[in-house]
């Protein structure tokens, strides 16, 4: 399913040191199968794939089924963080660019409470007036500042528009299954709800209702996203130097140690735009931490090789590339010939643009490596449910594992909560006044 290409990497460490960095995979990996390690509460996702069953999926799909026949065309799916990144990463992967009507198989799904933008929130609601709608609000203790603004207004509107008894079969809850905000209005208005468990974080998530939900009601096949999944979940569970999510880790690792402090994810398909910013996320909260964690960012290439490229060619040499390259386009187009050829590309005539495509990937790396840039393959087959759920547990799977390795818990995020007491301050939440009035002097 997915395989690790480390040749970019060959120039910069040893086959010695990269056997080192396996041994230390291998005891990271023992720490996470073990469950004895730092953050042990929240592995619930390392064994998630394998105990989805098909019941499980019906629970989800009954949901698509209800809104088809009351012809919802507008999902708004609330959340934040983990809450909405997997959902809208996996949709974005298998939407088309630019229709979202062609070849569309579900209603249109768009993602709220991840913002605290007014455009954005006023916007929402001009699209929701001339759409049929509906709501999925995703949020363990359903008070988080971001995604509680936007239910409320969602809420409101779809209350007034439909009615209270209706809006009732237009929302459903992910949340907590004992507690919280959400789960008692979600109890006391009788909207269906599903659980997220305690020991799955949110980062995590994806293979559960947050993410699966969305990515149903969007008409994609969830079936096969969990197959992938449990697939990957069989292959990483090998204490094996040809797990690929151990390799992975030991590669990471060792380029971090010699000094390559940043990770750019590479992808050379705008469709992974959105699973660069889920990786993000998941690599960022789960290493950056007690002053360590090697920082995750992206390019979309060709594109970012006109703005992002001279940096990465020639900055400062701390950093390195993670390549995403799927194998199989899913259409066919190629390059036509021009009578005039004053562009000089009739040489380019009869060649596919995936042909294109790939050369400019490989000469790029080639010339990365040249200017000092390791370089990781990450490679699988095509871009689909299938192969999406795979490279979601991989990811997932190895960033315990390299956690681990680093040597810091990959499973919580302290750090988050630094801006929220700012915030809270700043907006004369009550107990608050003693530190709104320290900020306000700063001001």
């Amino acid at each position: 399913m997915i395989t690790i290409d480390r040749s970019g990497c060959s120039a910069f460490a040893s086959e010695a040191q990269y056997q080192q960095y396996i041994e230390k995979a291998f005891q990271g990996f023992d720490t996470l199968e073990s469950e004895k390690g730092a953050g042990n509460d929240f592995l619930g996702w390392n064994r998630l794939p394998s105990t989805i069953t098909s019941d499980i999926l019906a629970q989800y799909k009954e949901v698509v089924e209800r809104w088809n026949k009351k012809d919802v065309d507008l999902v708004v799916v609330i959340g934040i963080g983990g809450s909405y990144l997997g959902a809208k990463a996996a949709i974005a992967a298998l939407s088309h660019n630019f229709a979202l009507n062609i070849g569309q198989k579900g209603p249109q799904v768009v993602f709220a409470g991840n913002n605290l933008s007014e455009d954005y929130m006023a916007e929402l609601m001009d699209l929701m007036q001339i759409k049929n709608v509906a709501a999925v609000v995703i949020s363990k203790s359903g008070t988080t500042t971001e995604p509680a603004v936007a239910f409320r207004l969602v809420k409101q509107f779809i209350e007034q528009k439909y009615g209270v008894k209706e809006a009732a079969e237009r929302i459903v809850a992910v949340t907590d299954k004992a507690r919280g905000a959400l789960k008692t209005l979600s109890n006391a208005e009788g909207y269906t709800s599903f659980v997220i468990e305690d020991n799955i974080g949110g980062r995590y998530s994806v293979l559960t209702p947050v993410g699966l939900l969305p990515i149903a009601l969007a008409g994609f096949d969830i079936d096969k996203m969990v197959q992938g999944a449990q697939d990957m979940e069989k292959i990483c569970s090998q204490r094996s130097a040809e797990n690929p999510a151990i390799q992975y880790a030991a590669l990471r690792n060792m380029l971090y140690d010699a000094g390559k402090k940043t990770e750019i994810l590479v992808n050379y398909n705008p469709k992974l735009l959105y699973v660069s910013e889920w990786w993000k996320q998941l690599y960022g909260e789960s290493e950056g931490k007690d002053g360590k964690g090697i920082f995750p960012a992206s390019v979309s290439n060709t594109t970012d090789l006109h703005s992002m490229g001279q940096y990465i060619q020639q900055g400062e040499r701390t950093l390195f590339e993670t390549v995403l390259y799927v194998r199989k386009c899913n259409r066919s187009l190629a390059v036509p010939s021009d009578k005039e050829n004053l562009d000089g590309l009739n040489f380019l005539a009869g060649k596919r643009i995936e042909e294109c495509n790939t050369s400019a990937m490989l000469a790029t790396i080639m010339a990365h490596i040249d200017g000092g840039v390791p370089q990781i393959g990450i490679e699988f087959d095509t871009l689909d449910e299938y192969h999406l759920g795979g490279l979601f547990y991989f990811f997932e799977k190895a960033c315990g594992i390299s956690g681990y390795v680093l040597g810091v818990n990959p499973f919580n995020q302290p750090g988050v909560e630094a801006y929220k007491k700012n915030m809270f301050a700043l907006l004369g939440k009550p107990g608050y006044e003693e530190l709104a009035a320290e900020l306000k002097k700063r001001l």
